[in-house]
């Protein structure tokens, strides 16, 4: 199945919370395209959520994967992050942070449970997944879609033979899926570098950041997009299992409200200010993802006590374009009526 197969409505993949069996099989049920967001989950995880999707809905679906990162050990420095992060545990009534004994999961093991799962589409960001490994996956009758933030890493994953390139404008919510010139990649707005990415590549381009209504999706084909990934909207669907902190905020949040910060991860995202990403601005920290496994621990006891300010609350910059309460299937709908025929 090659890309202008599948619907121009993309559920964009949201790692975390919102990597639900019951959202993404509802984009796919609907006529979307649903997607998982499996960077955090372990590859027995993969196997459960994938059989999930699939006994929800036969419509095709894809997972998505962050290629492994380089990162530098510097325990001065997560020394120093985790004294930061101290304040906050104690006011949580946790233990003092610690080391955390592993940072991410198994990249390869994860891959193996994503082509044992079956899905339409294998997709990549932070990274070139590389020609081999491009190649098999090809051979295995999938998908294979990558994400770029400038020209040039577009043309690289060209290359190394995807078949199609996500183009992430800085608008887009959560973490930035560069890899050439900064580990961010660059920081271009979507109207900008989907024309340009659909004229330098000969492969669909699939537009995403910023498109969080009908209208957008107008304006992603028009520019040349051969569909559009949209996520923000859909974390506040019915069926997304948002915790009711997270979902309070994104409703409350305004577009001033939106920033770019490493604070929660070490890794550049964007999201809803908040008290931690304020205190921790401009402050030099470990490598993605040694500070993201370290601050779990608060996230996850923030989440329960009902405290946004101490979350991380990954949302686009289209965030207050659609905030009516419904399903996926309505939101699906609504988006698909900016899409010509």
């Amino acid at each position: 199945m090659r890309p202008v197969d599948l619907p121009p409505v993309w559920m964009a993949p949201m790692a975390g919370e919102a990597a639900s069996a019951a959202l993404v099989a509802a984009v796919s049920a609907a006529g979307g395209f649903g997607q998982l967001g499996a960077a955090y989950l372990a590859p027995a995880r993969i196997a459960e959520v994938a059989a999930d999707i699939r006994a929800r809905t036969d419509r095709p679906f894809g997972i998505n994967l962050f290629c492994p990162q380089p990162s530098r050990r510097d325990d001065a420095a997560m020394d120093a992050y985790l004294a930061r992060l101290a304040p906050w545990h104690a006011e949580l009534g946790l233990p003092a942070p610690a080391r955390p004994e592993r940072c991410e999961e198994d990249f390869e093991a994860q891959l193996a449970a994503t082509v044992a799962a079956r899905p339409a589409v294998v997709s990549f960001v932070m990274g070139d997944p590389g020609a081999a490994r491009v190649a098999a996956l090809k051979a295995q009758g999938f998908t294979v879609v990558g994400t770029a933030t400038h020209v040039s890493e577009g043309l690289q994953l060209q290359a190394s033979g995807v078949d199609a390139v996500v183009a992430q404008g800085y608008e887009a919510g959560g973490h930035r899926g560069g890899f050439l010139s900064s580990s961010e990649g660059a920081l271009i707005g979507t109207m900008a570098l989907v024309p340009q990415l659909v004229d330098a590549l000969d492969i669909p381009v699939i537009a995403a950041g910023g498109i969080g209504d009908a209208r957008g999706v107008a304006a992603a084909q028009a520019l040349g997009a051969s569909a559009v990934a949209v996520g923000t909207a859909f974390l506040l669907v019915d069926e997304c299992p948002l915790s009711p902190a997270y979902r309070a905020a994104l409703l409350a949040a305004r577009d001033a409200d939106s920033t770019l910060t490493r604070a929660f991860s070490g890794r550049l995202a964007r999201g809803v200010a908040n008290r931690v990403t304020r205190a921790l601005d401009g402050v030099a920290l470990p490598d993605f993802p040694q500070p993201n496994a370290a601050s779990r621990p608060l996230r996850q006891a923030a989440a329960k006590a009902g405290q946004a300010d101490l979350l991380s609350l990954w949302a686009g910059q289209a965030l207050p374009l659609n905030r009516a309460p419904g399903t996926a299937a309505q939101l699906v709908a609504a988006l698909q009526q900016g899409w010509r025929a």
